[in-house]
């Protein structure tokens, strides 16, 4: 098959046409490589152009700097150069194959042949290049699977998977992303059976991937698969519900249908496929290095939704709790059966949270010292205007502090 990625958006990027031309030349060679082309050719968004070259690193620094651009060498010792070309940094990276792997890193050594370098690539869709003219060369057949929508290793899964296991979840991710219809019965069948080598990655690797994997357009299917095969399972230290990620899934389009802020969200995502009680969010961030911050908002999620019978008790939650805790707690709730959520999500997105219309300095007008009276009395006065319905005219403000005062001074 032959295919040309000519006139696509990516080659429009600043700086990218110029370093090519640096890059070119004086027998050497180099094309855009991986998700740039492959993405061009589905027609998807391109955010990264990373560039493979026959060039040796120390040459692509030396024709950087007679060019006047900036090098870095952010990977020398694989083979890679961060070269930034219209304010715009670029990965190249010298042609290369595997000498040695233990399945989490690789020894290489550099070439200059593209059928080797194509060969070294996971899946036959990432190894695809362009050439300034656009011309697509595919030397692994990665044109007829990505027409297919097939994610398949290039030669023999289990070699592949050995060289890093975190190609596993590759896999998955990349099915979600971009596949259509069943893994690749020998890629499934070779992560099935070399699944022990996912323990051996680095926390901080397994959870880029699993964050990403939540986010794929086909997460919900791919998830489904992943947890009958026990493939989640030891990632994340307990039970995957496959079956209430796919409802939150079809829940947040549905809400983004009536123009509510629900955007897809991988933390909440993890969420509703692995937390069931507030303790569950330390286990997670062990397993999986999350961040304090992403820690702390999985505690909150695990908190309760109460009975919402009308919208003063969902804008009561909703105050208490905060909007995106509350938007968090009422979707994972619905995603688990809960009924009634949608008044939780609407006033989210169209409610304009009120500020207590008063504060110490008008309770002290009233008569109440500083001190611990004035704090309780300030707390008391709060509550009921939440339990009111947040209420703004003169009058009831002025009830709801005489009340709160009375209040006090009657459990003194």
């Amino acid at each position: 098959m032959t295919a040309s990625v000519a006139g696509a958006p990516f080659w429009a990027t600043p700086g990218l046409a110029p370093l090519l031309a640096v890059l070119n030349g004086n027998g050497e060679e180099a094309r855009v490589v991986g998700g740039a082309v492959r993405n061009a050719l589905l027609g998807l968004p391109v955010i990264d152009v990373d560039i493979a070259t026959t060039a040796l690193p120390q040459e692509v620094v030396a024709r950087a700097a007679r060019a006047g651009l900036k090098a870095v060498p952010t990977g020398i010792e694989h083979g890679t150069v961060t070269v930034v070309s219209g304010h715009h940094g670029y990965e190249v990276t010298t042609l290369r194959e595997d000498v040695e792997t233990d399945g989490r890193r690789a020894l290489v050594r550099f070439g200059r042949s593209w059928q080797h370098d194509a060969e070294r690539r996971d899946f036959t869709l990432n190894a695809l290049y362009a050439a300034p003219d656009g011309a697509v060369l595919d030397l692994v057949g990665g044109l007829a699977d990505l027409e297919a929508r097939k994610i398949r290793f290039i030669g023999s899964p289990e070699a592949r998977i050995r060289e890093d296991y975190l190609r596993i979840l590759r896999l998955f991710r990349f099915h979600a992303a971009y596949g259509a219809g069943a893994v690749d019965q020998a890629a499934f069948s070779g992560a099935v059976r070399l699944r022990q080598g996912l323990l051996a990655l680095s926390h901080e690797r397994v959870r880029a991937e699993l964050l990403k994997l939540l986010l794929a357009p086909g997460a919900a299917a791919t998830l489904a698969v992943m947890s009958d095969a026990g493939l989640i399972q030891p990632l994340i230290g307990g039970i995957a519900d496959a079956r209430a990620f796919a409802r939150l899934v079809e829940i947040e389009a549905l809400w983004r249908a009536e123009g509510w802020k629900v955007p897809p969200d991988a933390v909440r995502r993890l969420a509703v496929l692995a937390l069931r009680v507030p303790d569950d969010a330390e286990r997670l961030r062990e397993k999986l290095r999350l961040s304090n911050a992403e820690a702390r908002r999985l505690a909150l999620m695990a908190g309760p939704v109460p009975d919402i019978a009308d919208d003063t008790a969902a804008q009561a939650f909703i105050y208490r709790t905060g909007v995106e805790a509350a938007r968090d707690r009422a979707l994972l709730a619905a995603a688990h059966g809960r009924p009634g959520m949608e008044r939780i999500g609407r006033l989210t997105a169209h409610w304009a949270v009120p500020r207590p219309p008063f504060g110490s300095a008008d309770l002290m007008a009233l008569g109440l010292k500083p001190g611990r009276a004035l704090g309780a009395a300030l707390r008391r006065a709060e509550a009921d205007w939440i339990d009111a319905g947040f209420p703004e005219e003169p009058g009831r403000i002025a009830a709801l502090l005489r009340a709160a005062i009375a209040a006090d001074e009657g459990s003194s």
